[in-house]
């Protein structure tokens, strides 16, 4: 898939992102509060907020659970900004492949 497939002309949003200008504001939280609340280190939040960091499977879980939405909700937005980091970085070397023609 190239960006031009995605329909993207700019980076999707980084999970981080969107839980630093949406979620952290909307819910009063701090990354202290917002570590404590999911039980995992504020480096951890810290290094996720910064966009250092991807949303892991066990992370959107407990996102998920503490915003009322679903593991899915981040791990898509993770997977879109994977998806825009790969295709970036590989696209010299994948507009060298020949695609294939059903026989």
């Amino acid at each position: 898939m190239s960006i031009a497939n995605t329909g993207l002309k700019r980076k999707p949003t980084h999970p981080g992102e969107m839980l630093r200008e949406d979620f952290l504001p909307d819910y009063n939280l701090t990354v202290s509060s917002l570590a404590a609340a999911l039980g995992v280190s504020r480096q951890s939040v810290n290094e996720l907020l910064r966009e250092r960091r991807a949303v892991s499977p066990e992370m959107a879980i407990r996102l998920g659970r503490l915003f009322g939405n679903s593991a899915e909700f981040w791990l898509n937005g993770q997977r879109a900004v994977d998806l825009w980091d790969a295709n970036i970085m590989l696209r010299s070397k994948v507009a060298q492949i020949q695609p294939l023609s059903a026989a």
